[in-house]
């Protein structure tokens, strides 16, 4: 993290040890510096949330889950990816370690890149498909369905990755130029950025907003079940309807809806639909998410719109130096998304917080599971308190 400036008037002090740290011009590194910030947020950050989904039961459900995956990624970037991408730097971007260790290092760079936009279109997917049918998705079996989904996504993902070190072991060509380690095939760097990236990010946006409107959709749907219109309602006063597109609905006719949810003998459940608060849970969850892919989508698109015109735009008129320049900047902003997570579900999941400010506290314990239905009297006797049929969903796909 320090340079020293050769000054050839203190060769004498500089062969001199006792001399050494006064005689030489320390400057500091603040960008390494910066990094090293950057890496040890990743790390802590990420680790942070898979204590949060491991611990907490509110937060154990098939979203919740595939989030813990994608830390577990991001995690494992800022502990092998990162630190070697930060000795390079200080070394001018030259490999300073063993030649055999490249392929591998650009490999597991492109695994959990790759995972990671892997985790967030299979979450996409997953929601859509969960709201469109959701007795396909029940609360009994979701766990093991999820579990099934992250390890078709990592094993999607290490069947993309997998050729670099393959070729890259075989010729060191396909890794190595100019005494720098990154990937030189540029055939396969178009089809993996297309492959790893831009197809997944096309799902993901379609899907994504594809369960927006579902959402909206099914929230109309409820509350013309739980409030009828008047029949001229539609002609004369429509300024005074709710809008069951915004949460706000919910909370203009919370009284009616509750007193619906009475009399319906079904819990959580209105017509064999969901009840509106499993919609205005899934609402929430999608405004979460959809800042976790609207902030992937920024820092990575950079890197991959450079990577694919550093192989199809002619030398004269895309400079090599300013694109590997770019490429070099564009990459950790990249990386930054993997610290990002952590702090997006810090600020918009009050779960999420309590339970990182926990930890970082000392205290581990999670809440328990009858401190919810449970006072106690006067007297030190514990009074158990029954909960309102219907004021909650069976099942959710939210990220409570």
């Amino acid at each position: 993290f320090f340079q020293c400036t050769y000054n050839p008037f203190l060769y004498f002090e500089l062969t001199n040890v006792s001399s050494y740290g006064p005689a030489c011009g320390v400057e500091k590194n603040w960008p390494a510096l910066l990094i090293l910030v950057v890496i040890a947020l990743t790390v802590m950050g990420n680790i942070l949330v898979i204590l949060a989904v491991s611990l907490e039961k509110k937060l154990q459900n098939a979203t919740n889950y595939f989030l813990m995956s994608l830390a577990v990624a991001d995690m494992l970037l800022g502990i092998l990816v990162m630190p070697v991408s930060m000795v390079t730097i200080l070394y001018g971007y030259s490999w300073p370690l063993p030649a055999v260790l490249c392929p591998i290092w650009i490999y597991l760079d492109v695994l959990f890149s790759t995972a990671s936009i892997m985790h967030l279109c299979a979450i996409s997917l997953d929601r859509y498909i969960a709201i469109r049918s959701p007795l396909h998705h029940s609360r009994f079996n979701s766990h093991t369905k999820a579990r099934v989904k992250i390890m078709a996504v990592w094993t999607i993902s290490i069947g993309i990755s997998m050729p670099i070190p393959v070729l890259g072991l075989r010729d060191h060509s396909k890794v190595f130029k100019d005494g720098s380690c990154f990937l030189t095939d540029d055939s396969f760097v178009l089809v993996g950025s297309f492959v790893a990236f831009f197809v997944p990010l096309t799902i993901m946006v379609v899907t994504y907003f594809l369960t927006i409107h579902a959402l909206q959709t099914e929230a109309t749907m409820c509350l013309d079940q739980l409030v009828p219109r008047p029949k001229w309602s539609t002609t004369f006063t429509p300024s005074f309807l709710p809008q069951a597109s915004t949460i706000s609905s919910e909370k203009l006719f919370r009284r009616s809806i509750s007193r619906e949810t009475r009399s319906n003998s079904v819990s959580g459940s209105l017509f064999g639909r969901r009840s509106m608060q499993t919609i205005s849970n899934e609402q929430k969850a999608s405004k979460v998410l959809g800042i976790v892919f609207f902030l992937f989508v920024i820092m990575w698109c950079p890197f991959f719109i450079t990577n694919v015109l550093v192989v199809v735009c002619d030398s004269e008129i895309c400079e090599p130096n300013l694109m590997a320049g770019l490429l070099n900047v564009f990459v950790w902003v990249g990386y930054l998304s993997s610290a990002v997570n952590p702090l997006v579900y810090t600020l918009f999941n009050k779960t999420y917080r309590a339970a990182f400010l926990r930890y970082t506290s000392g205290s581990c314990a999670t809440a328990s599971p009858r401190s919810a239905t449970a006072r106690t009297s006067p007297r030190g006797k514990v009074k158990r308190t029954k909960t309102k049929v219907g004021s909650k969903a069976p099942w959710t796909m939210a990220v409570q």
